[in-house]
């Protein structure tokens, strides 16, 4: 499929997206639907902390590029993350897990990485188990 179609089926599927029931948006064109609420009285992170979370990626075909499921939940310093975690992960408290649509520009932009190209919508299942 050439690049300019690719990139805006993954526009248009965003977009969709923003409108179904339960879907919520942030910043920067950032969607997001809560799977679980952890208490509203713990913690959130800042720019400066790190988190430690279970996530798994995928591309809006489906396909999976990543997860930490099946293994320890991973820890990550989150002024390190992609835009989009960095963004999200400061909104959510610890035991909220949230299935997060990123637009390209709050993920890995228009150059991509391996196994994701570049102008990609990206789909996170992120649960913040603990802040380190």
């Amino acid at each position: 499929m050439p690049r300019q179609e690719y990139v805006e089926r993954n526009r248009e599927w965003l977009r969709e997206k923003g409108t179904e029931a339960g879907v919520k948006a942030l910043d920067k064109g950032i969607f997001y639907k809560v799977v679980k609420s952890g208490s509203p009285s713990s913690p959130v992170p800042n720019r400066g902390s790190v988190v430690v979370v279970h996530y798994t990626g995928r591309l809006i075909n489906g396909k999976q590029f990543d997860t930490s499921r099946g293994g320890a939940p991973v820890p990550l310093r989150l002024r390190e993350l992609i835009p989009g975690w960095i963004i999200a992960l400061q909104q959510m408290h610890v035991g909220d897990r949230w299935e997060l649509y990123l637009p390209a520009e709050q993920g890995y932009g228009k150059r991509g990485v391996p196994g994701i190209p570049g102008g990609s919508t990206l789909i996170f299942d992120i649960e913040l188990t603990a802040i380190g």
